[in-house]
């Protein structure tokens, strides 16, 4: 789909998340998700820099592909399943 889209390393979703390291990091349940393990580093860099916009571009960058790689997993699926209804 789209073509071509570089996936960095370490930003590929994970089903099997740590829940306890989730849980005692307190992310909402809304953020719990395949990508939630590097949320709880984002934050944490977040909360250490006093949310400075400037020091956890990489965490975020991370972060957001990782959760757009999820959304292309569920295209992928979703036309799959579209594929197998037909």
């Amino acid at each position: 789909m789209g073509g071509g889209h570089h996936v960095t390393p370490g930003s590929e979703p994970k089903r099997d998340q740590d829940l306890q390291a989730i849980k005692d990091a307190r992310i909402p349940l809304a953020w719990r998700d395949t990508c939630s393990h590097l949320l709880i580093h984002l934050n944490k860099c977040r909360r250490d820099t006093w949310w400075n916009p400037n020091k956890c571009d990489h965490d975020r960058h991370i972060y957001e592909e990782c959760e757009y790689n999820a959304y292309l997993q569920r295209v992928e699926a979703k036309v799959q399943m579209d594929k197998i209804k037909e």
